[in-house]
C-alpha cells in the first residue's frame, strides 16, 4: 500500500528482512512517556469506566495507602470494554496484499472467543504496523490511541511471507494480546521470583543487547497485582516469554507460550465476551470476583 492507501503488489518485503539474531527477538512492549501517564489514564477511563482503579482491585488496598494522581494513573488498566469494537489497521511500509491479509488474520486469532476485531483500512489505522528495525513490540491497550499518527503502534521487524507460520503465531498473536491490553505474563510476581538477576543480566546483554536497566524494566520488576484483572500466573500463556533454565534459580525453564492457549482464550472470552458466548456479560461481573479463586491475585 502506498502513502495514499493504494495497493502495491511490488512488495518491499525482501528489503525489510533484517535477518535473524543469535536468539529469537524478544518483545519489548512500549509505554507512553511519564508525562503522558495521566492523559493515558484519563483516555482509558473515558473509553471504559471500568478502567478506573476503584472498580478493580485497588479498593482492596490497605487503609492509609497514599493514592496520588500518578499512582492512580499507573493503576488504571487499558481495557477496551466488553462491547464489540473494531480496531482499524494500517501498514507503515509498502506491503503486499497477501502479507497484509496474513498479518491481520493472526491479529484476529483472539476473536475465537473475544469481541475485539482488527480490520485493515485504506486510511491511517488506529493500529499502525511497521516491519522495520526496532524488534517486536506493541503499545498496551487503549494507549495505542495516544500515539502520533505518523508513528507505529506495533512493530514486527523483518516479517515477510517467508517467515515461518510458527513465528506468525508466536509473535503477531502475542503483540495483538498487548494491543488488547494484556501485559507480559512472565512479569507476574511468582514467575519473576524464579529468575536469578545476575544470570538474567548476562543472558539479555548477550542475546538482546539490553542494559541492566532494561532487564530490570522488562524482566525483573514484577507487575503490581493490584492493577491486574487476571488469572493465576500461567507460564504457557502466549503472553509469557520463553526463558531458559540457565537464568532461573532452580535451573528449570519458564516454558513460555508459542500460541494462544486455552487459558488465554477463556480469559479473553471473559473480559471481551462475544455476543452469544457463554461468558457474555461476565467482564463487568468479574469486578465483583477479585477475591474469588478464578480471579485471585498471586500471593
Amino acid at each position: 500500500m502506498d502513502p495514499d492507501g493504494n495497493d502495491s503488489e511490488n512488495s518491499e518485503d525482501d528489503e525489510l528482512d533484517v535477518g535473524s539474531p543469535r536468539e529469537k527477538i524478544t518483545c519489548t512492549p512500549k509505554t507512553v512517556p511519564k508525562s503522558q501517564l495521566l492523559k493515558a489514564a484519563k483516555n482509558a477511563v473515558e473509553i471504559n469506566a471500568f478502567n478506573q482503579p476503584e472498580f478493580g482491585p485497588l479498593h482492596l488496598a490497605a487503609p492509609g495507602l497514599e493514592v496520588t494522581p500518578l499512582f492512580i494513573a499507573v493503576q488504571t488498566t487499558k481495557y477496551w470494554g466488553s462491547s464489540p469494537r473494531t480496531l482499524s489497521v494500517s501498514f507503515m511500509e509498502s506491503t503486499s496484499t497477501e502479507l497484509r491479509s496474513r498479518i491481520v488474520s493472526h491479529l484476529n486469532a483472539w476473536t475465537r472467543t473475544g469481541c475485539i476485531q482488527f480490520r485493515e483500512t485504506n486510511g491511517v489505522g488506529q493500529v499502525r504496523i511497521s516491519r522495520g528495525s526496532g524488534g517486536y513490540y506493541s503499545y498496551l491497550g487503549t494507549d495505542v490511541l495516544l500515539i502520533p499518527q505518523g508513528r507505529q503502534t506495533m512493530n514486527l521487524q523483518g516479517f515477510t511471507m517467508s517467515t515461518p507460520e510458527s513465528e506468525f503465531k508466536r509473535v503477531i498473536r502475542h503483540e495483538a494480546g498487548h494491543t488488547l491490553g494484556c501485559p507480559h505474563e512472565h512479569m507476574r510476581r511468582t514467575l519473576v521470583a524464579r529468575i536469578d538477576p545476575e544470570k538474567a543480566y548476562e543472558y539479555f546483554r548477550r542475546t538482546q543487547g539490553w542494559s541492566r536497566t532494561q532487564v530490570d524494566q522488562q524482566v525483573l520488576t514484577p507487575l503490581d497485582e493490584r492493577s491486574l484483572m487476571a488469572t493465576p500466573a500461567d507460564q504457557t500463556s502466549i503472553m509469557c516469554y520463553q526463558l531458559p533454565g540457565s537464568i532461573t534459580r532452580d535451573g528449570r525453564p519458564i516454558t513460555g507460550g508459542t500460541d494462544i492457549n486455552q487459558t488465554d482464550y477463556a480469559f479473553i472470552g471473559r473480559v471481551y465476551p462475544r455476543a452469544g458466548h457463554a461468558d457474555a456479560g461476565a467482564a463487568e461481573d468479574s469486578v465483583d470476583d477479585w477475591e474469588s479463586e478464578e480471579w485471585s491475585k498471586d500471593e
